[in-house]
Parts: C-alpha cells; structure tokens; sequence
C-alpha cells in the first residue's frame, strides 16, 4: 500500500503492513506514521529535508545492525516519490538516505545506463561480477549504477563509465536527451521501483572496455539479435533490459 509525506502532491513509495508496523514503531513521537484510507500517511510535513533525513537514516542504521537490511552500500541517495517530472526536478527532495534501504521502504530510487555502441551496430555489454548483492553473473550494459545524492546524471554517467568500463570521456559524446523509463517489481528485500535514465555513447572499432571497480566479470559484443536473444533467455538483469527496450523504442521513433 502506498505511503505519504502528509499535504505531499505524491507518494514516496509502497510499504507491506509488517513493514509499516515496523516504522511506525521506530519513529518518534512528534512524527508518526498513521493508516489511512489510501494506506498510510507519515505526518512530518512540518520538518524539513534535513530533519526527516536524519530521523530515518538513523532508523534505517539501527535496521542494518539487525541485519534486516543487506548490501550496505555507505552511500545516499535522494527521495523525491513517484515524481514524473522530466529531470531536473523542481522540487527538493524529501529526504535522503542510505541507498540499501530504499528497497526496503519501498522507495523509487534512480539510476543511469549507458549503452556502448559499436560501429557495426553491436552493443558492448557486461557481465556482472559473481560478488555483486544484486544480480550476479547476469548480462548487463556497458556501464550502469545509482544516482548518489548531489549528483547529476552527465557526472554520474561519465563516472560509471570510468570505474566499470575503463573509459575516459568527454560529456559531450553522451546521447541526449536521457531518456527514461521506470521499472517497478516486487524483490526479496522489498518492493523495487527505479526510474532509469538511458543514454548511450559510440565507441570505434578498437575501444575495447576494462573494469576498473571489480564489478563486472568480462565484456563481450553483442550483435542485436543476440541482445533480444539474452534478454528472451533472462540472461539480462530486469532494469538493463528495459534500458534496452527504451532505447530500441527511442531509435524507432528517430531518438537515437
């Protein structure tokens, strides 16, 4: 059922009832959270960004030490809710928090994806590591990762694709405009719903990529009946085959 900052234009995402119980219990007094008709409603509408950061980081932590929140990933990212806005948001965001718990509360988180595009027509596309928390040893794109708090998405593409492809670009090789499709399934940690922003970059014929971060096991070029071919199989993550499909999508309609 969904949840809400009260007064907010939108929700912040889908809590199960043991989960809610669970925040309920944890948060303080002068902000509970209450049922509702439409699910729930958080009553901090009067504290700020900073104020409901710092209350739920700390909750989420206390989370963690219980081990009920896996992948700890030291790393914040921002809450706007189901927002729909093209990027940039205008508004602020309501919160942020640890990245790991976002599943958890059932946040919609962000994340960029970068298609590396051969001469031929081939795509370049990886291998995740065995020793990823998400995913392992499944096909993704060439590059690909959450959106930290304080970042855009030119910064974040351009550093994911220098920590798991190996390649220094400028910004002005990325495709533009972004663009954007939102992915929503139930995982075992929670509820996952991201809106991932897709560009892609053309790569000559002797770029070859390296990981940098340990993230991803090998690269291999893929021709684009072996790409539809893979992600008919599953051997693609869910969140790099909708990237792939925006993509598609976006070149049949004269985007790319």
């Amino acid at each position: 059922m969904p949840w809400a900052i009260e007064g907010a234009r939108r929700p912040l995402g889908l809590l199960s009832p043991d989960r809610a119980r669970l925040l309920a219990a944890a948060l303080p007094p002068q902000y509970p959270l209450l049922e509702r008709d439409f699910g729930w409603e958080w009553v901090s509408g009067s504290a700020t960004a900073v104020q409901r950061s710092g209350v739920l980081q700390h909750i989420v932590e206390q989370w963690r030490d219980r081990g009920l929140i896996q992948g700890w990933r030291n790393e914040l990212a921002s809450c706007w809710g189901q927002c729909e806005e093209p990027w940039p948001y205008s508004g602020q965001p309501y919160f942020r928090i640890e990245r790991a718990a976002f599943r958890y509360l059932g946040l919609r988180s962000h994340a960029v994806h970068i298609h590396g595009l051969t001469p031929d027509g081939e795509m370049w596309c990886g291998r995740r590591s065995r020793r990823k928390q998400t995913d392992p040893l499944r096909l993704d794109n060439l590059a690909a990762g959450g959106l930290p708090a304080d970042e855009g998405l030119v910064g974040c593409a351009v550093r994911e694709i220098a920590e798991e492809a190996g390649l220094e670009i400028h910004s002005d090789r990325l495709r533009m405009p972004f663009q954007s499709v939102v992915t929503e399934r139930r995982v075992p940690e929670g509820w996952h719903s991201e809106r991932l922003f897709v560009t892609a970059i053309a790569l000559d014929a002797e770029t070859r990529p390296v990981n940098c971060d340990g993230e991803v096991e090998t690269f291999r070029r893929l021709s684009e009946e072996d790409v539809l071919r893979a992600i008919d199989l599953q051997d693609f993550t869910d969140d790099a085959a909708c990237a792939i499909a925006a993509y598609f999508y976006g070149r049949s309609r004269g985007a790319g």
